[in-house]
């Protein structure tokens, strides 16, 4: 009795230790300052269109647009880190971040609001903004105020550096 009371009281101690460890690298994380809540589609749908919503004249262009199911989500947190954003998982223990997204490798495609399963994937008022990260397709999800301060951010390189906006 006294061995089953031990074993559940060592269980229970545990579980808060590992909940303490989320919330201390959290902290860490955004002390720095600079971050904004961001999901980050890991797994991008196979016929991910790579072509801009809008041409140069600003006329919507016949990009396809893939059917999304919602799936390879995860929840994160972009940092700031100069030219770059460090995009870390929320679910993780890890210290270092998971992407480094160079400033000069991100061209910005379009933007869309979350439909069908995707709404249940990320979170409620999330703009999802499709792009092209060194020539792949990549899909980030943030807030709106999140998502001005990201294109601000990008149209902010320093001269000589080519930034795409759409």
């Amino acid at each position: 009795m006294v061995l089953a009371l031990v074993v559940c009281a060592a269980v229970v101690a545990l579980g808060v230790i590992g909940l303490v460890a989320f919330a201390v690298r959290r902290r860490v994380i955004q002390r720095v300052g600079g971050t904004f809540d961001c999901s980050y589609r890991l797994k991008m749908p196979v016929d991910a269109s790579t072509q801009p919503d809008l041409d140069e004249n600003g006329k919507p262009t016949s990009a396809p647009v893939p059917q999304t199911d919602g799936k390879g989500w995860v929840f994160g947190i972009g940092r700031y880190s100069g030219d770059s954003i460090e995009w870390f998982r929320v679910f993780s223990y890890a210290p270092r971040p998971r992407k480094v997204l160079p400033r000069r490798e991100i061209e910005v495609l379009g933007r869309r609001y979350p439909e069908g399963q995707e709404e249940l994937a990320l979170l409620s008022g999330s703009v999802v903004l499709r792009c092209l990260h060194d020539g792949a397709p990549l899909e980030l999800a943030m807030s709106e105020d999140a998502l001005t301060g990201f294109l601000a951010w990008l149209e902010a390189a320093p001269p000589g550096q080519r930034v795409n906006v759409a």
